[in-house]
């Protein structure tokens, strides 16, 4: 579970976004929406541990689309990232940039609620659930590490460098929405193939 999430997550992968969307910001204000975003991400993934399947289920929602919501989501942010129309970041980060799109979908996207779903269907004793619980708040502690010292970076690349980092981040959140949504379009078309009717 540890490896799994910490692969789909990619916590230095995370770095150049979180800087992008929040390296203007005061060091006390970056690390508030660290840890902002990673508790946010934590709380996903454990409500669609919980009862996930069941949510899905009610509303009638595919994972695929799941995918897709995420990969539209992403893609709004790569165009502003990459247009660098954002307003005052030191205003909204807290508010918006912390929670979406940081700590849902990239960090708490698609992948970590598929394969933790798929985890605790796979888990039928106390111990199995307890491991589970354990690697997901192990894996969560990591990211907030890595995230909270990113801003020894902040200091080495200055407000010129981080410009950089900000495009080169928003090329990269384009690249994973894309991806996300190719999968997601894949899936509807291979469901629909083998569909009866």
């Amino acid at each position: 579970m540890f490896v799994t999430l910490l692969v789909i997550l990619d916590p230095p992968g995370a770095v150049p976004i979180f800087l992008a969307l929040t390296g203007q910001l005061e060091r006390r204000a970056r690390h508030r929406a660290a840890l902002q975003a990673v508790l946010l991400a934590l709380g996903v993934i454990v409500a669609f541990a919980l009862v996930g399947r069941q949510i899905l289920a009610y509303l009638h929602i595919d994972l695929p689309a799941l995918q897709g919501a995420g990969g539209l989501l992403l893609l709004l942010v790569a165009l502003q990232l990459l247009t660098g129309k954002s307003d005052d970041p030191a205003q909204e980060v807290t508010t918006n940039v912390a929670l979406v799109p940081l700590g849902t979908p990239l960090l708490a996207g698609p992948g970590a609620i598929v394969a933790t779903m798929l985890f605790v269907r796979r888990a039928h004793t106390l111990p199995g659930y307890a491991a589970i619980a354990v690697g997901i708040v192990a894996v969560m502690l990591v990211v907030y590490l890595v995230l909270r010292f990113s801003g020894v970076l902040v200091r080495v690349l200055r407000p010129s460098g981080i410009e950089v980092v900000t495009r080169i981040a928003g090329l990269l959140v384009a690249a994973i929405a894309v991806q996300l949504l190719a999968d997601a379009i894949g899936a509807f078309v291979t469901t629909y193939l083998h569909s009866p009717h």
